[in-house]
């Protein structure tokens, strides 16, 4: 069974910066994406940015400018920078792998708070 583990969240301030990082137990293949999504309490778990095999990325619009999503299906990795921090971007942030467009894999998340 793959595992994700993300790491790299925390807590800072209005206009500070983390970076995310999530990484697979093992090697996957047939990566179709790599993606990253935001849960906020109280809200579902919505699609904050996400890569595909062949490099094109997408984000929602309240990120875009300010999170960069970067992925190498070769060592199964997938990072989120995220700058200009909101404190609307607080939530569990959880990376999710699908392969095959068929097997979906999730994290286990990792919380951001931004205060202002």
């Amino acid at each position: 069974q793959v595992q994700l583990v993300e790491s790299g969240g925390g807590a800072v301030q209005t206009g500070g910066s983390l970076r995310l990082s999530c990484a697979a137990s093992r090697s996957m293949y047939s990566i179709n994406s790599m993606g990253w999504y935001r849960q906020a309490p109280g809200n579902k778990r919505d699609l904050v940015a996400r890569i595909m095999a062949d490099g094109s990325s997408y984000y929602t619009n309240s990120v875009k400018g300010r999170f960069t999503i970067s992925g190498d299906t070769a060592k199964n990795t997938v990072e989120l920078l995220m700058n200009s921090l909101k404190p609307e971007d607080t939530g569990v942030y959880y990376c999710k792998v699908t392969i095959n467009n068929v097997l979906t894999y999730w994290g286990e998340g990792t919380q951001v708070t931004v205060s202002s």
